[in-house]
């Protein structure tokens, strides 16, 4: 998590594979990335918006001066409108030396049933949103080696996005059933794991890797974790968002309001602290974190509504540190 209580907040995830990493940043508040090196920043690959208010990025300026001119694309994801508003912040900049810049950016407009794209290129100073295609899409929007993302369509007002990350299924060798076949471990149980076909090379002995594949691997579930911010939260979308977290290991979401606040939170389509724990808790999330809180409360506060989740969601910390800001 990055910010601190009662102001921005930003969540920070490196999808690793052992392989391969995925970096991806969600939301982009004021000063949020103060705590994050500038070339972590740089290397980011993706931009995920919930919603284009002030609070959610105030720190774009920061981020696209890290990642306006690297040499890989940058990919911007947000709600329908996010590209019209990317590209005015875009041109918010005196672009003396665009013709030797080479950087790229695809934004990403997110309706409920396709993905519009628009990209955009430094060398022409930003100016052009030239159209990358529209595709249908089936709640979920990117897919990496690392991870697959779902969107979540939310109510804040209009469209909001909440996101759920996962990383795929991973195969684990039973060392047992290894040994019991008297085989050794080598670079052939690499290309097992990766879905070799046919004939593979075990040591010098040829063997059919399905059979092996079946003998050896195990599947297990790879990590997951959903980000919801800025929503309403009534009966109906409660009943609605629940399955969608059923397989979730870790919830971040925002807990804005306390319980006595309920009708503030749902005149401004936001949260209470404990509607989310009762979201997590009908959904069998393990693991719920509580973020994004608001400015009417004062420290003192933040515990007595910490314990009010708990209550109903005994594993509902805040971030690491919040209760001594």
């Amino acid at each position: 998590m990055l910010g601190r209580p009662a102001e921005d907040n930003a969540l920070w995830v490196v999808a690793d594979s052992g392989q391969g990493q995925t970096r991806l940043l969600l939301d982009c508040g004021a000063r949020v990335l103060d705590a994050l090196p500038f070339a972590e920043v740089q290397a980011t690959d993706h931009l995920l918006l919930s919603h284009l208010h002030m609070d959610h990025v105030g720190g774009f300026d920061d981020f696209f001066r890290a990642t306006f001119d690297r040499p890989a694309p940058t990919h911007a994801w947000g709600p329908p409108g996010t590209a019209r508003i990317l590209g005015h912040r875009f041109q918010g900049f005196w672009w003396n030396h665009a013709p030797e810049l080479r950087g790229q950016w695809v934004v990403h407009d997110v309706h409920d049933t396709y993905v519009q794209a628009f990209r955009f290129e430094a060398h022409e100073t930003f100016a052009v949103a030239h159209d990358a295609g529209t595709r249908a899409h089936d709640g979920t929007i990117l897919t990496t080696p690392e991870v697959t993302v779902q969107a979540v369509p939310l109510e804040h007002h209009g469209r909001s996005l909440g996101f759920i990350l996962r990383e795929p299924d991973r195969a684990r060798v039973n060392t047992a059933a290894l040994t019991g076949l008297g085989l050794r471990p080598g670079p052939w149980l690499a290309a097992l794991k990766s879905g070799v076909t046919g004939q593979i090379d075990v040591n010098g002995q040829p063997h059919d890797a399905d059979n092996l594949r079946a003998a050896l691997l195990d599947r297990e579930a790879g990590d997951s974790v959903a980000y919801l911010t800025d929503f309403l939260l009534d009966a109906a979308q409660h009943a609605r968002l629940a399955p969608l977290l059923r397989d979730v290991q870790m919830l971040y979401a925002e807990a804005q309001y306390a319980p006595a606040d309920q009708e503030l939170a749902t005149r401004h389509e936001h949260t209470t602290v404990t509607q989310v724990a009762a979201l997590a808790h009908a959904a069998g999330v393990p693991a719920l974190t509580l973020l994004h809180l608001s400015r009417r409360y004062r420290p003192e506060d933040w515990a007595v509504m910490l314990h009010a989740a708990q209550a109903i969601h005994p594993n509902a910390p805040f971030p690491d540190g919040w209760l001594d800001a």
